[in-house]
């Protein structure tokens, strides 16, 4: 097992915020295992979307990614990746197949951006770069939406 990624403290939050689209990915697994309804499923991953990962985005797009420019190759694909995202969640078709695409490239998306773009990032980033980062993170403390605990 790769040992963890030390972050610059601006970027935590951000990193905190990963972690809990990596336990939605597995929520999904749990629930598309487990045989529960698309529709459940799709419930809780609109009130994620809407709650915590649209805002986490627009923090990305805002303050973080233009720290490398918008002609960087890996900004264009965090954007790429995030408008293909923002698609799916949007999505209201074919769910089963739509919550088995948002886990799989959710996941690798996360991945990518904490093992590759975010280490770019802290390279580059000036001091008032990381501190504009951490003073416009919306601070949004995780709170569980324990409504429908499908993945249990």
């Amino acid at each position: 097992m790769p040992n963890p990624i030390k972050r610059n403290e601006a970027l935590k939050p951000l990193s905190r915020d990963h972690h809990h689209g990596l336990l939605l990915c597995w929520k999904i697994r749990q629930g598309i295992k487990r045989n529960i309804e698309p529709e459940r499923i799709k419930k809780y991953l609109d009130w994620f979307w809407m709650s915590y990962l649209k805002p986490h985005f627009e923090i990305e797009e805002q303050y973080v990614f233009p720290i490398l420019g918008n002609e960087n190759e890996l900004v264009k694909q965090a954007l790429a990746e995030h408008r293909r995202l923002r698609r799916l969640f949007e999505n209201e078709g074919e769910l089963s197949k739509t919550n088995s695409l948002i886990e799989e490239e959710l996941e690798m998306h996360i991945r990518f951006e904490e093992r590759v773009l975010f280490v770019e990032i802290e390279s580059a980033a000036t001091a008032e770069q990381l501190l504009q980062i951490k003073e416009n993170h919306y601070n949004n403390e995780f709170q569980e939406n324990l409504t429908d605990i499908f993945w249990k």
